[in-house]
């Protein structure tokens, strides 16, 4: 790359560490590190939703079904968009009552208001590791977009893969580790808004400009591509039951409701969020990587889009459309990497392990706590090939574990709020997920494990909660 793009990309990572540096002062207690204070305005906070949701797994992992399938590729964040409306209309209104009379901090402080402290912690474990590993994906989609620009030809040997995640996990931990969720937010609200100027002004309009205009484009690409109909009924099921439930346990969206000041404001966020993640990054991904399939028809399909940005793009542009990549990338690795330290902290080691800190222990215990979860996610990020499929299978694992109890949780009579019941759902379905997801096991119509998980653990949960019922009747009639 040319000096000038390095010298962009250099202002850009400084614009974000100081950032960090300045929540770092202005953090004094865990509410200010993890709800941002409970202050933050919808606009700011929608954005960084929709900045955490898409990101760096999901624009790469765009990009690379733009490549292989043309424009239905979109519809993997039709589910963005369908998901935070649901959201918004029956999710929102109900936690937000709760958290104003209760103050809550994390996803599975809303579990143990309904079923108890067991459920909570067995939640808390579920939705940190998921994240955990949802933060490995992004390290690597950082690193396949690094490795295919910044550091393709290194002085040094070393694999550049090797190089580039290190390298963006130390950018990702410096600025989370310090300022927690208010640095997050913002630097999302700015990451978000550079992502959108270099992908919608610079890059599609170069790329395509280069293959002809739109035209150019659609001849050199099969007719399919073209159509929102290449695509089968099982990759949409598939994406819709392993997505959309996200939108009801996903620790990085209840960090967000909670930052906003009430009801409102939250809502207000969400449909912000829906409008951006379809179809106005749906589709930028997607073209994107069709542009990157003309360019590079033998590339890998993640690949073809990190090599499109480095070899289309003119100097000075480069530098601002990598550094949009950089900013997607990190702004979902800086909320899950905070949404499972606030998962392991709060719900696990503060509350059984480290009770009564002061705030400022409290803080510098979770600024210890994030930067352990990022280096396990830098081991996550090496051990995989492809960011959708380390994406997905976090997903299955936090959906099958936690989508069915907090469905009764939000919905059942208080009747159906078994603590048993919900804690046997929880390890059943996403236990099931990972046998299934590691097993390789040929299921039917190839749907995806997720959904199988998520059956097993509607079943154990009436399962257990019947049989629960049905003892207590025995019992009374032995009395």
């Amino acid at each position: 790359m040319h000096w000038i793009d390095f010298a962009i990309f250099i202002v850009y990572m400084i614009i974000v560490f100081l950032v960090g540096v300045y929540f770092y002062r202005k953090n004094k207690s865990r509410e200010d590190y993890y709800v941002g204070s409970r202050s933050i305005k919808a606009t700011h906070v929608g954005l960084s939703v929709v900045a955490t949701d898409v990101g760096g797994g999901f624009s790469i992992g765009l990009g690379g079904l733009g490549f292989t399938m043309g424009l239905s590729g979109s519809w993997l964040l039709f589910t963005g968009l369908i998901g935070a409306w649901l959201a918004a209309v029956f999710v929102i209104p109900r936690l937000k009552r709760v958290d104003a009379k209760h103050g809550m901090l994390t996803y599975p402080d809303y579990l143990r208001h309904i079923f108890g402290n067991k459920t909570a912690l067995i939640a808390a474990v579920i939705s940190g590791v998921g994240y955990m590993g949802f933060t490995g994906g992004q390290v690597l989609a950082g690193a396949k977009l690094s490795a295919g620009t910044l550091f393709s030809d290194l002085p040094i040997d070393i694999d550049p893969m090797l190089f580039s995640v290190l390298i963006i996990a130390t950018i990702i931990l410096l600025y989370t580790v310090m300022g927690g969720l208010k640095a997050v937010i913002y630097t999302d609200t700015f990451q978000w808004i550079v992502l959108l100027t270099g992908l919608i002004f610079f890059a599609i309009p170069f790329a395509v400009h280069d293959l002809g205009g739109i035209f150019g484009l659609k001849n050199h690409l099969p007719a399919e591509y073209m159509s929102l109909t290449n695509v089968t009924w099982v990759q949409i099921v598939n994406w819709f039951v392993t997505i959309i439930p996200i939108w009801l346990i996903g620790m990085t969206l209840y960090q967000r409701m909670y930052a906003c000041a009430d009801e409102k404001q939250a809502k207000r966020a969400w449909y912000i969020a829906g409008i951006f993640e379809w179809p106005i990054m749906a589709f930028t991904g997607v073209i994107l990587g069709m542009c990157g399939r003309v360019f590079f028809p033998e590339s890998e399909p993640e690949l073809g889009l990190p090599r499109l940005l480095q070899e289309v793009l003119p100097v000075g542009v480069k530098g601002i459309v990598i550094a949009a990549y950089f900013s997607a990338i990190m702004s979902t690795a800086d909320s899950c990497l905070i949404a499972s330290s606030g998962n392991l902290t709060n719900d696990v080691v503060e509350r059984y392990w480290f009770k009564n800190l002061s705030n400022k222990w409290m803080v510098r215990l979770s600024q210890i706590i994030t930067l352990i979860i990022g280096i396990v996610a830098i081991v996550i990020a090496i051990s995989f090939e492809s960011v959708l499929d380390v994406i997905l299978q976090a997903y299955s694992f936090m959906v099958a574990g936690l989508f069915i109890p907090t469905l009764f949780a939000y919905f059942a009579h208080r009747r159906y709020h078994d603590q048993t019941a919900a804690i046997s759902s929880m390890i059943c379905g996403g236990a099931a997920a990972l046998i299934l997801i590691f097993s390789k096991l040929s299921l039917p119509f190839g749907l995806d494990p997720t959904i199988f998980g998520i059956l097993i653990s509607l079943i154990v949960y009436m399962a257990v909660y019947y049989a629960k019922i049905n003892y207590r009747s025995d019992q009374i009639q032995k009395d």
